[in-house]
């Protein structure tokens, strides 16, 4: 079917276009962007003005399918997804088993068209059950579909086996994702120190331990000559020295998430477990960096983090509860909030959600471009609602956020010229 968007606002980063404008779908592909466009025999779909923009390409999320699917399943993460104007997600390797072989790829793809919702796409492993010894068989995952390769939540510690793999990432073309925090400076702590960890009697977490890894990586980048990526940065210190490294020409990047920049280590406040993450919130200080590194283009994307926890793990005393929050479905409303209050310029905003995740993973999405498959959301910039629990699609409610006034609600999210979400059905 051939359908018409129009009386859209248009925002495509790739091409720098704001503007009143529509969009030409045919077979599940964009075939037309601009105004006036030749409208024969096509469905039309008024946008009312709204935004149209490029599909959410989603770097890091936990869908625990295999393993834990009481806490979350491709099905249930594909619905939060499109809830929340995300296209394409991809997956950390740590399920259980945990994807460090071709089957287990394949799988992945299998259970995505299966589902038939938001694409899944997924990381393999760099070593062996993730324990940080063995390299895994790169090439042969990579030839399965795996888009890059990561031990998840674990840094790859040990310096020989981080140099061995970016050395062989490099003769195959392949991307290395760091979890970028020194483990012996992290293990055991629960939050990041400071006086707020003290006063609580919480064992902290230096903020130096992600600038420590993420230093030493550099050095092992400039060796091998790899593409390196950090994850999730939350620290000023972080940021200054990704900031350096581009500035060297090594081939860095790095994405945040939304915790990182909408809130700060006082949100833990009387021991708020929902408020635990990895790494931990930090100072508003480093907060403010992370802002400023999403305004100069040095973090390049932001990712949910999602990462779903039952009940189970989080009722429970501070230091003992599971890390992580939900976030598929807040992902653009709190990003939007960099817009909307003149911290980062829109089209940046989108960029960071759409266009840079799909160039860092090479994949032909986050573009409104003729050619390419016709995956976008249409969304209510200015819509004001408060983010509740209780709608979620995700089969866990852990979020700090409950309860926060926020801007911007997804009108309908397409997949491939298909209409997998709206708000109408949605309500």
């Amino acid at each position: 079917m051939t359908t018409l968007y129009t009386n859209a606002r248009l925002l495509d980063p790739a091409s720098h276009r704001d503007g009143k404008g529509e969009v030409l779908v045919d077979d599940g592909k964009i075939v037309a962007v601009g105004t006036n466009l030749k409208r024969d025999g096509a469905e039309i779909v008024d946008c009312g003005g709204h935004c149209l923009a490029p599909g959410i390409v989603d770097m890091r999320v936990q869908l625990r399918e295999p393993g834990d699917e009481h806490q979350e399943t491709m099905a249930t993460g594909g619905k939060a997804a499109a809830a929340g104007g995300v296209t394409t997600m991809v997956a950390l390797p740590n399920t259980d088993p945990v994807i460090d072989e071709q089957a287990l790829v394949e799988f992945v793809a299998r259970r995505s068209r299966d589902v038939g919702l938001t694409r899944i796409r997924t990381y393999a492993a760099a070593t062996k059950g993730l324990r940080g010894k063995e390299l895994t068989e790169m090439g042969l995952l990579k030839d399965a579909g795996a888009l890059a390769f990561t031990d998840g939540l674990n840094a790859i510690a040990d310096a020989l086996v981080m140099r061995r793999a970016l050395a062989y990432a490099t003769n195959f073309d392949m991307l290395i994702i760091q979890h970028p925090e020194e483990p012996s400076l992290a293990k055991g702590g629960a939050m990041t120190s400071g006086e707020i960890a003290t006063r609580l009697g919480l064992s902290g977490i230096t903020p130096v331990a992600e600038v420590m890894m993420i230093e030493r990586d550099l050095r092992l980048v400039e060796i091998t000559g790899a593409r390196y990526h950090a994850a999730h940065v939350s620290t000023g210190e972080a940021v200054d020295a990704i900031r350096r490294a581009k500035q060297r020409g090594l081939k860095v990047t790095c994405d945040t998430a939304p915790p990182y920049f909408a809130l700060n280590e006082t949100a833990v406040g009387d021991y708020r477990t929902f408020a635990k993450v990895s790494p931990p919130l930090r100072s508003e200080d480093d907060r403010r960096a992370v802002v400023e590194g999403l305004h100069d283009g040095t973090i390049d994307a932001i990712a949910s983090d999602h990462a779903p926890q039952d009940q189970e793990s989080k009722r429970l005393p501070f230091s003992s509860a599971a890390s992580g929050i939900v976030g598929l479905e807040t992902l653009l409303p709190l990003a939007l909030e960099l817009h909307h209050n003149g911290s980062v310029p829109l089209l940046r905003v989108l960029g960071a959600l759409a266009q840079r995740p799909a160039e860092i993973l090479r994949l032909p999405a986050g573009k409104l471009e003729p050619g390419l498959q016709a995956d976008f959301v249409i969304f209510d910039l200015d819509k004001p609602w408060r983010i509740a629990v209780d709608a979620f699609h995700s089969k866990c409610r852990n979020s700090p956020f409950d309860g926060r006034p926020v801007q911007g609600a997804v009108l309908r999210t397409v997949v491939a010229g298909r209409v997998i979400h709206t708000a109408e059905s949605a309500a």
